[in-house]
């Protein structure tokens, strides 16, 4: 079954869904995005959105522009220092509440709807839908902004930092990415308290 608005439906308010993208990466930011979709979509987003990683690069990049297009989004991500300094699930909740901030900058947002089981810290009602970015739509749609913007993040990292297929691997720990490192050598935007890396810079 395809997501749809069955969990909004559910609630009364303002309802954001909320999603993040890169948590597994060795390299890049952590981002986050809330978004409020209208109850009346274009039937674009009815018939083809998805969870991000089940859509295809073309259709992501449509199907993020109509988002912008009819919904009210927030952004927020975490940096690699912080990854390391308060570790990545912290760092993924840092990440959603500042999307969920900048959201509500647009809004008011009484509910949450966020993919996983792991309550972020949030100043609203919160419910956790593990696997809910194939179920919750609104959820969806946050899923698609996160993944296309840490995507595009990467493809500009990866022409200041060549070598490392960053374009092609968004920071996951690839064979070629491995192979990189060890003939490269460790960036900054790589995530020093990940195991991978650590081991290369533990003495």
């Amino acid at each position: 079954m395809p997501p749809d608005f069955s969990f909004e439906r559910a609630l009364q308010g303002a309802i954001c869904g909320i999603d993040e993208v890169g948590r597994g990466p060795l390299a890049g930011p952590v981002v986050a995005a809330a978004v409020i979709l209208p109850a009346a979509i274009p039937a674009e987003l009815r018939d083809h959105l998805n969870d991000s990683k089940l859509l295809s690069a073309k259709k992501r990049e449509s199907l993020f522009d109509v988002i912008h297009g009819c919904a009210l989004i927030g952004l927020g991500e975490a940096h690699v220092t912080e990854i390391d300094r308060i570790n990545i699930l912290q760092a993924t909740f840092l990440a959603m509440r500042r999307a969920f901030d900048a959201l509500r900058e647009k809004s008011a947002v009484d509910w949450a709807l966020v993919d996983g089981n792991q309550r972020p810290p949030l100043p609203c009602r919160i419910q956790c839908i593990v696997k809910g970015d194939g179920k919750s739509l609104s959820i969806a749609a946050a899923s698609v902004i996160a993944k296309v913007t840490r995507d595009r993040q990467m493809r500009v990292l990866a022409e200041a930092f060549p070598g490392y297929g960053w374009d092609r691997n968004a920071g996951y720990g690839t064979a070629e990415h491995m192979q990189a490192i060890h003939r490269l050598g460790i960036t900054p935007h790589h995530r020093r308290s990940f195991a991978p890396i650590a081991a290369l810079v533990t003495p």
